[in-house]
């Protein structure tokens, strides 16, 4: 068996799964030495370390990444509730969640088909990465001329997040806040009722609390969001369709409705296999003591296959009754967004 070579070389491998088994049988938090990072696989300790109030998502010593420092990118970056702890991420995201659970999810799906059906791209990993971005604007009440400078923004920016990032993608992603910006500043004075934005807007001004800077940064991560996770969700699915005997004729058939797919494609294969957290005072996590400034690896996607979590969980089952998808996070940074993802990703497929 070709195993990867790490948990992050796991990310890129054509099945990093029996090399995810061999990571939970070890111990509940290992160290990687060559990555300096303690790695968590456990379907338990992977919560435990998600919720740990010790723990959080960004380095207290880096809050925004040293590419994008005092750019417009970093700027954007350090509004994202996702990317912060404290009073912005306890003020900031209840509006969001508040928001988010507003919405019709029918009504959003069928949004999602339309969008779905009527765009092109020149290839499919451009559809993949355009459908969820450009279903998200039209839920926030953008008109379809809009979507694909909206898509090209929201890809420049996304693309300065990667340590491998080049110059010049660092250069545009700086370009694209201070293109969407303007046009969320724009929509919010004029949101269209019925909108996600005239929702979020409705919950901001309820909740008293949120600078209007921070708000519409928060409404371009909406798009940022979505952007490669639910293309990543979307692909998977695409690739399951092709890997499991049975399961397009199904799809086609009506046997397996779309929306099971996707959920299950999200347990079995998610798109985010991993994230990171970071020790801000001295910690004990899974009888592990650790110390400030010591980082760990989050492998969700090892997690998912955890059989304590999720019996028989190799065995790809879309008629599966119940489903814990890590995947999205798990406590104060759980992705709110969960259920709408799952309905785009359905649409698209």
């Amino acid at each position: 068996m070709n195993f990867p070579t790490d948990p992050i070389a796991a990310v890129t491998h054509p099945d990093p799964y029996p090399y995810y088994a061999r990571l939970r049988a070890g111990p509940p938090l290992a160290y990687e030495e060559r990555l300096r990072l303690w790695v968590a696989s456990r379907a338990d300790v992977v919560m435990q370390v998600l919720v740990h109030p010790s723990l959080r998502v960004r380095p207290p010593a880096e809050p925004v990444p040293r590419a994008i420092a005092g750019t417009p990118a970093g700027e954007l970056f350090s509004q994202l509730v996702r990317m912060n702890d404290g009073p912005l991420h306890t003020t900031t995201r209840p509006v969001l969640q508040r928001a988010l659970a507003g919405l019709d999810l029918v009504s959003a799906h069928g949004l999602a088909l339309e969008v779905a059906g009527g765009l092109q791209t020149q290839s499919l990993d451009d559809w993949c990465l355009a459908m969820p971005v450009s279903a998200v604007a039209a839920l926030l009440g953008f008109d379809a001329a809009q979507w694909p400078a909206l898509v090209r923004w929201t890809r420049d920016f996304v693309a300065c997040l990667s340590p491998l990032s080049t110059q010049e993608q660092l250069n545009a992603a700086s370009m694209a806040p201070l293109e969407l910006l303007p046009r969320f500043e724009a929509m919010t004075e004029a949101a269209r009722p019925g909108s996600l934005v005239a929702a979020v807007c409705r919950e901001a001004r309820q909740a008293g609390v949120v600078e209007r800077r921070t708000l519409l940064c928060n409404l371009v991560g909406l798009l940022s969001q979505t952007c490669e996770s639910t293309a990543g969700l979307l692909g998977n699915a695409i690739v399951a369709l092709a890997r499991e005997p049975g399961l397009l004729a199904a799809l086609v058939g009506g046997r397996a409705p779309a929306a099971d797919i996707v959920a299950e494609v999200a347990r079995h294969d998610p798109s985010v296999q991993n994230t990171r957290r970071f020790v801000a005072e001295p910690a004990i996590v899974a009888g592990t003591q650790l110390a400030a400034g010591d980082a760990i690896l989050v492998v969700l996607g090892a997690a998912q296959r955890d059989t304590s979590h999720s019996p028989d969980a190799d065995h790809f089952d879309p008629a599966r009754t119940e489903r814990h998808l890590l995947g999205f996070g798990h406590g104060p940074h759980a992705c709110p967004r969960q259920a709408l993802a799952l309905a785009i990703a359905a649409a698209g497929l």
